[in-house]
């Protein structure tokens, strides 16, 4: 029977301290690589680490350090680690926690504090309590008081990143604790060598309905989320048994073949099937993927909200449900999910998806807008490039099977329109749930981290840029091949077209949008040691640069490092995605809610003088007068 201690690994030189625990129970726990920002406080633990060979990472900021391990778990199906320093360091990484938290992202972050002795006196980096501000954004979060207890509680918060639906945890350890040396035989090992925990199966009962349900389905469809990346195999042999196409949310493709199939590209174009006229789905088989404003919404122009029914499976209960009423909800892990359908549906009659739906949902993932097709590839007013051309072109010069991580508003609607032209092995949406700009730096550097042979694309807005591009220096430090894009167009896009949309027929004014033409992101780039390529204004040279676009994209893939291409673009048209959330209507009847549903104008009737009748009263006209205005 295998021990339930760790064999410690004496240092050389020095004493074993809290630090070294630590750092032994996370590589014990299967830890490879931490990212990061250095602090002080953390010296104990970051020396532990070298000596048992985690891989460090550490970034130029402490947000993108908590997005890095978030994006290398979602692309190697680990727990990502992160490390912060007490206080200064824990605030810029809160923003990683939130969005982690949002978005069901396993990983573990470990930050200090200053000496327990030291308590509200005032110390250095010692005046918020981080257990408590974590508190809302982490599934577990815990100060350690104890050097014995660090594997106990480490694998207590280990297991709860990944159990369940996963998130964020965070264990605080006083710098005291990280520096005390540690006794062997006060140590308390909780689970730290415990094997993996078995995940939940699925009720045979529930196996057995949605089995009928897709045998009475005309227009089935799979659409799958991050909660599916593991199941790929059982997912596809799924498709190919019945038919069934699969679809993937624009947040995370998951890692279905490109190629394969039944692969029928993002969800979001089967809005395109009312929009046209045809047919919508009768059954949605929702594997691991949540529902919200990522699918639609509550529009039904993703995930029909009429005459289809709803098969949903996750591991987390509460999802189900959420937004709509869904006819089998089933709590479970997906792979084994998927491969009790694979098994019950090995064993019954066969069936199979009608021909013609299978080629119909299929086709969607070749549409192109046929508006955006036909227009001029250089903007004549402007000179610069058609942003759907430019990042069309640019995508049909990538190599093929790349990770693509998408940031920014109208630059990642521009993406996720043509990502089929991509044909990447992996698309991520890195503002998430929050729709929190700047997440693709780290995303991008997790990503490449977590897979070196593939190039990483960290496909930027030009507002979005701007907020980690020192991590240009962290991607040349590390010799990472992640190619940055900035999709510029010298406008916070989308704010720029709500608010044309909203106001250009009152106003010129497009207050706290604009970004500054001349800003040079190549040349940044350059300073930290970064390919760079310029799209310029004039429309000769914009016609350059796209046909150099090819040759740029091959200087870096075959240069082996990090690279960056500033593509100039022209900030018109704007992209139908933004056209469609800001909602503008002529209607009077309805209150335009930018970003969300449209509202109905709220009516009221009256009685007596001005109101007999049970007229309709505008109360919004009618509290204007009261207010004096006109």
């Amino acid at each position: 029977m295998a021990s339930h201690k760790l064999d410690l690994i004496q240092p050389n030189g020095r004493e074993l301290l809290g630090g070294d625990l630590l750092a032994q129970s996370l590589k014990q726990l299967g830890v490879e690589v931490a990212f990061g920002l250095h602090g002080g406080h953390l010296d104990a633990f970051l020396m532990g680490c070298v000596d048992v060979g985690i891989e460090l990472i550490d970034t130029r900021h402490e947000t993108v350090a908590i997005q890095a391990a978030e994006g290398y778990a979602k692309v190697s199906g680990r727990t990502g680690v992160a490390f912060v320093t007490a206080n200064s360091g824990f605030c810029n990484g809160l923003p990683g926690l939130a969005t982690a938290f949002a978005d069901r992202s396993p990983i573990f972050v470990v930050t200090s504090s200053p000496p327990l002795r030291d308590a509200e006196t005032n110390a250095l980096q010692g005046f918020h309590d981080q257990v408590v501000l974590s508190k809302p954004i982490t599934k577990f979060c815990h100060r350690i008081t104890n050097v014995g207890e660090i594997p106990r509680l480490v694998s207590l918060a280990w297991r709860t990143a990944s159990s369940g639906a996963p998130g964020p945890v965070l264990l605080d350890f006083p710098i005291d604790v990280l520096f005390t040396p540690v006794q062997d035989e006060s140590v308390a090992w909780g689970g730290i060598t415990a094997p993996p925990v078995s995940l939940p199966g699925p009720d045979p009962r529930a196996i057995d309905d949605a089995i009928t349900l897709l045998k009475d389905a005309v227009r089935p469809v799979i659409i799958v989320g991050t909660g599916a990346r593991a199941a790929v195999n059982e997912i596809t042999s799924l498709a190919e048994k019945t038919g069934v196409p699969i679809f993937h949310t624009p947040k995370f493709s998951t890692g279905v073949p490109y190629d394969h199939a039944f692969h029928a590209g993002s969800a979001l174009n089967l809005g395109l099937l009312a929009a046209a006229g045809n047919p919508q789905p009768d059954l949605v088989l929702m594997l691991g993927a949540r529902t919200g404003f990522l699918l639609g919404g509550r529009s039904g122009a993703v995930i029909p909200t009429k005459a289809c029914k709803i098969i949903q499976i996750d591991i987390d209960g509460s999802e189900i449900g959420r937004s709509e009423h869904i006819h089998l909800g089933i709590v479970s892990d997906i792979s084994l999910a998927v491969s009790a359908l694979n098994t019950s549906i090995s064993s019954s009659p066969s069936f199979r998806a009608p021909e013609a739906w299978i080629r119909t949902a299929l086709s969607l993932k070749s549409w192109r807008a046929p508006h955006n097709e036909s227009e001029d590839k250089i903007d004549t007013q402007n000179g610069h490039l058609h942003p759907y051309h430019a990042v069309k072109k640019l995508f049909q010069c990538l190599p093929s099977g790349s990770i693509l991580c998408i940031d920014g508003g109208e630059a990642g609607g521009w993406a996720l329109q043509l990502l089929p032209e991509s044909r990447a092995s992996l698309s991520l949406v890195t503002t998430g749930y929050l729709g929190f700009l700047g997440n693709g730096w780290g995303y991008a550097l997790g990503a490449s981290v977590a897979d070196k042979s593939r190039l990483v694309v960290n496909m930027q807005g030009d507002g979005s840029a701007g907020f980690h591009i020192a991590e240009l220096d962290t991607y040349a430090k590390f010799g990472l091949r992640v190619l940055t894009v900035v999709v510029n167009n010298s406008v916070w896009g989308m704010s720029q077209a709500g608010q044309e949309m909203l106001y250009g027929h009152i106003t010129t004014a497009r207050p706290a949008a604009r970004l500054k033409p001349s800003t040079r992101y190549d040349l940044v780039a350059e300073g930290f040691g970064s390919y760079m390529d310029l799209g310029l204004s004039s429309s000769t040279l914009s016609e350059k640069v796209y046909n150099g676009i090819g040759a740029a994209v091959d200087e870096i893939v075959h240069g082996g490092g990090p690279g960056l291409i500033d593509l100039r673009v022209s900030d018109k048209p704007y992209q139908d995605m933004t056209k469609a959330m800001v909602g503008v209507t002529k209607d009077p009847d309805v209150i335009v809610v930018p970003y969300y549903d449209n509202l109905p104008r709220p009516y009221y009737k009256t009685g007596g003088k001005g109101g007999e009748g049970g007229e309709k009263v505008d109360h919004q006209r009618t509290d204007s007068v009261l207010r004096g205005e006109s």
